[in-house]
């Protein structure tokens, strides 16, 4: 069973992150940012831009991000696992022995995430094809997304 959940990204393209060392978040961009990022070849690796520590990409979700996946998957799963066992517990009324599949009440899922454009963009100048927005109250140093290298605004 494959579930997919939509997370939003802000008006200019950016999907927040969250730094899974220092817990900062940040966003970076969703899908390539120019034509330079189009033929760069994908990391499989990414650098915090506020603390410069290194992930591997499936590593960046937000608390809120990944509370509000698993609103929308759970509920979504337990309809599916209720169908596939009332189909497979259905019998001829004439059978000797009845079986049947009651749900218990699921949760709602959640109200759909919103992204705000809180964030100002900075790119490093060692791989400026991939900018990342940072909050606009820091002011530096950052850590290139791509290689890690400190860099000032």
């Amino acid at each position: 069973m494959e579930l997919q959940v939509s997370i939003p990204i802000d008006d200019d393209g950016f999907l927040r992150r969250e730094c899974p060392s220092c817990m900062g978040q940040f966003k970076w961009h969703h899908g390539p940012a120019s034509e330079a990022a189009e033929t760069a070849p994908s990391a499989e690796i990414y650098f915090c831009p506020l603390c410069g520590v290194s992930a591997t990409v499936d590593q960046w979700w937000t608390q809120e991000q990944l509370e509000y996946a698993q609103g929308v998957a759970v509920p979504q799963f337990m309809n599916e696992l209720t169908d596939e066992l009332r189909d497979a517990v259905r019998q001829p009324r004439d059978s000797f022995i009845q079986f049947s599949v009651e749900a218990s009440d699921v949760a709602d899922a959640p109200a759909p995430l919103v992204e705000p454009n809180d964030m100002e963009i900075v790119a490093s100048p060692c791989h400026a094809y991939e900018p990342v927005k940072v909050p606009q109250e820091l002011r530096g140093p950052f850590f290139c997304l791509v290689c890690g290298a400190e860099f000032a605004v």
